[in-house]
């Protein structure tokens, strides 16, 4: 008896350690951001090889997978803050900033898949972005967005979403970020 029990608690303790059976996160996200080296730049006119745009994102996924990088798990290319025009669309959406992001987000994210890799983006839980770039909840008399954000970030390929949580009021926090976990599982 006492060994059946023993197997049965090992067999339970095994499966806690192994987490969600869903095929997610079965190995911790690895990849490459942007931000700690080219932060916000965005004059791209007198850095061209050091500004947030599609070029950069690109030629990083190249170096990750011709490098041996992806092969070790570094699957990750991820864009943070600095990445969209300042104003949405008529329809409320986010737009990539047009003259850095030419091929628009469905089209990096495409190049990015080509090459094997995920394609990360960045938003955030208050009105505007750390940097000041329209964020997901916007406070405006048709309220957030982040259902309208969570179906466009799905409807152009990303597959990790980073959320910062700046220009918000942290007493917020235990009620926007499930708000957005709940948008983006339903996209």
């Amino acid at each position: 008896m006492t060994f059946k029990l023993l197997v049965c608690f090992a067999l339970l303790a095994i499966q806690c350690a192994v987490g969600r059976d869903d095929g997610l996160v079965l190995t911790p996200p690895m990849g490459w951001l942007s931000w700690t080296r080219y932060a916000c730049e965005t004059d791209c006119k007198r850095y061209p090889k050091g500004c947030i745009n599609e070029d950069l994102y690109k030629s990083q996924a190249d170096r990750l997978a011709a490098d041996g990088y992806k092969e070790l798990g570094y699957v990750y290319v991820n864009i943070d803050d600095c990445w969209s025009e300042m104003q949405r669309d008529s329809k409320d959406r986010l737009v990539p900033h047009k003259e850095r992001f030419p091929s628009g987000m469905k089209g990096l994210a495409d190049y990015v898949h080509s090459k094997g890799l995920k394609l990360g983006i960045y938003g955030d839980v208050g009105p505007k972005t750390c940097a000041g770039y329209p964020a997901q909840n916007g406070k405006t008399d048709k309220g957030d967005y982040f259902d309208i954000d969570a179906k466009t970030f799905a409807e152009w390929g990303i597959d990790s979403f980073k959320f910062d949580g700046c220009n918000e009021d942290t007493k917020r926090f235990d009620d926007l970020f499930p708000k957005m976990g709940k948008a983006l599982n339903a996209s």
